[in-house]
């Protein structure tokens, strides 16, 4: 048996054109649900259906991102050629940049960007403590500023990141409240709240959106970590209130799902605590109104990630799916998926087709060097993408030395396929009963072991 089998892939996919839906309607949370499907036997991994108000995800699902409402060098149509089901975009870049009414006007992100399948948001939580320091961000914080006698949260000074320059300028400060930040667009001060979260990812129209919440890092200690996963279940019930707030006061556009977020850094009673937490919040109007789905967050690292995502699931509701936010690399997705994960997005696709490195079955490789001048092989023989079947890695060796836009253009095509296929077939060995072997075969091959 060949464990990477594109004909099985074929047979899983759903029929999208007769589950994708138009943006009129009302706003009804039945137009969103999760289904369970198949079980991985030994693990938290499983296959299901997401339903959402513009389409069906088959699950496990890679969710690309088009941060700025396009994904870099590709049209959007393009993308749903290439398989991609669901796309995320980000509610911080636009709402400084067209604003989110704009969206909101036109239509929604779907309208506004001509994408017909689900879209999901990010709440701009990472890039209001990241990019509204500069880049590089330094955290200026002691445990004896951060953390108040008693662990209230009440009292607690604001923790403050500097860009490495050290420029108070792009200084960002976080409280209880929310966080004030200085737009990397202009510099202008802005600040964001749960609220102000909910109401721009309310306007940009995402079937899917994510809680406000607290980035921390590893390098944050122990104390800082619990206040902040207490900040974060604090906003998450402020989240939950304005989207029930909202949902109501927009009915005339589609439901729009909320997942809270999970956090806690590498600690696995906090993993699990805040898990605890979620599931048991309520809107304070609708004692039955509880999130609709769980996104894993915050800061791991790379060789636990399959643990962190396991503790996790162990204590979602397995009726709910589980949104992994922002990974990288092919042994990441298996990882995530093996321990629960539903969906993941992953920026990094695109972003390396920029620099040249493309995906092949036996591993990442850059295009632009002089062993790939007078080759003329296609960048992955297995491959069915639109430019592996047209063009060489000759041809793009010429194209990115020439510093020519296709470059992007066909790169970005590949990497994207790539991912979407590979996750495409973790999905239906799960069904088929032989992720083992899918497993073992492709790391085999991609990364040599």
């Amino acid at each position: 048996m060949n464990a990477i089998d594109p004909g099985l892939t074929e047979a899983a996919e759903p029929d999208r054109a007769a589950t994708r839906r138009t943006d009129e309607g009302f706003s009804d949370p039945s137009a969103f649900g999760f289904e369970v499907g198949a079980p991985l036997a030994g693990g938290w991994g499983r296959t299901g259906i997401i339903r959402t108000p513009h389409g069906d995800i088959a699950t496990p699902a890679f969710t690309p991102v088009g941060t700025k409402a396009t994904i870099k060098a590709v049209l959007p149509e393009t993308m749903a050629e290439l398989g991609a089901q669901a796309l995320l975009a980000n509610a911080y870049h636009l709402f400084l940049q067209p604003g989110a009414d704009i969206v909101d006007e036109a239509g929604g992100l779907s309208r506004f960007m001509n994408w017909p399948g689900p879209t999901f948001t990010d709440s701009g939580g990472f890039q209001v403590m990241s990019l509204g320091s500069g880049h590089k961000k330094v955290i200026s914080m002691s445990l004896a500023d951060s953390r108040p006698e008693g662990g209230d949260l009440a009292g607690a000074r604001p923790r403050e990141i500097y860009s490495s320059s050290g420029k108070s300028g792009r200084l960002v400060e976080i409280d209880d409240d929310g966080v004030t930040f200085t737009s990397h667009i202009d510099g202008s001060r802005r600040r964001f709240t749960p609220e102000v979260s909910m109401r721009i990812q309310h306007q940009l129209g995402a079937d899917i959106m994510f809680c406000f919440d607290e980035l921390t890092t590893l390098s944050d200690p122990r104390p800082y970590q619990e206040l902040s996963l207490a900040r974060t279940t604090a906003w998450a019930q402020r989240c939950l209130d304005e989207h029930l707030r909202l949902t109501a006061e927009r009915g005339h556009r589609p439901y729009q799902a909320l997942f809270g977020v999970v956090q806690g850094a590498h600690y696995e009673d906090l993993r699990r605590r805040a898990v605890r937490e979620l599931v048991a919040l309520r809107a304070t109007e609708d004692p039955d109104r509880g999130f609709d789905g769980y996104g894993i967050g915050g800061a791991l690292e790379k060789e636990n990630l399959g643990t962190i995502v396991g503790w996790v699931c162990d204590e979602l509701p397995e009726d709910r799916p589980r949104h992994l936010l922002g990974i990288s690399e092919p042994d990441d997705f298996f990882a995530a998926i093996e321990n629960g994960a539903d969906t993941f997005d992953c920026v990094s696709p695109a972003r390396v087709a920029r620099n040249a490195a493309l995906y092949s079955r036996r591993g990442r490789f850059n295009v632009n060097t002089a062993a790939n001048r007078r080759d003329f092989r296609p960048i992955d023989d297995d491959c069915d993408c639109y430019t592996c079947t047209h063009y060489t890695r000759a041809y793009l060796h010429h194209l990115f030395k020439a510093r020519e836009i296709n470059a992007n253009t066909l790169a970005t095509i590949h990497n994207e396929r790539f991912i979407v296929r590979l996750v495409d077939d973790i999905r239906a060995s799960i069904a088929g009963g032989y992720f083992g072997d899918l497993k073992a075969e492709f790391l085999a091959g991609y990364y040599g072991r």
